[in-house]
């Protein structure tokens, strides 16, 4: 079995764990998550914890329970705290606005460039050169990041883009004579 799927998930007193066949449906007062549980894989419930185990003895099955114990544990953290991913704008007029469900964001192309915020998601721009995505679905939070980062990615000269908080950046050395 998964080393991952052997660890059983504790249930915070918040949280409201239902079942509806192979449904599992996570309720908090963020919001709510629903995921189906494949059908190789077996989750218990017992006693505040979450067991996962494989249905059949093959190693994709275990694989599965793994995979499964891990989603739904993000869906747990996500419903009781949510994630946050944070993304910097680097270069001369590079700005970002958020207004409604749209962000507006200036990277010094020809024209300014609008992303639609999907549902799910909010989007803050504490200051011009900041963007915050907050959400309680890790992969749609990462999802919506990598998909305004794709806007402008760092270029590897002076480092002008957009580029995750944090993100180190290698810089090439320019051309010499």
């Amino acid at each position: 079995m998964s080393r991952v799927a052997k660890n059983p998930i504790s249930i915070p007193k918040e949280v409201e764990i239902s079942f509806e066949g192979q449904q599992i449906n996570i309720k908090s007062k963020k919001g709510c998550v629903v995921y189906t549980i494949h059908k190789d894989v077996v989750v218990n419930q017992e006693a505040g914890r979450l067991t996962f185990a494989p249905r059949v003895a093959s190693q994709s099955a275990m694989a599965l329970a793994g995979t499964t114990r891990a989603i739904i544990n993000n869906s747990v953290h996500g419903v009781t705290q949510g994630f946050e991913r944070k993304l910097t704008l680097v270069g001369v007029g590079y700005r970002a606005e958020a207004k409604g469900s749209v962000l507006n964001l200036t990277l010094g192309f020809s024209h300014p460039v609008s992303f639609n915020i999907p549902a799910g998601v909010t989007i803050e721009t504490p200051s011009q050169t900041e963007i915050v995505i907050k959400g309680i679905d890790k992969q749609l939070v990462g999802q919506v990041a990598a998909n305004i980062r794709r806007f402008r990615p760092p270029e590897p000269y002076k480092g002008k883009g957009v580029r995750y908080t944090g993100e180190v950046i290698i810089l090439k050395e320019a051309k010499k004579k």
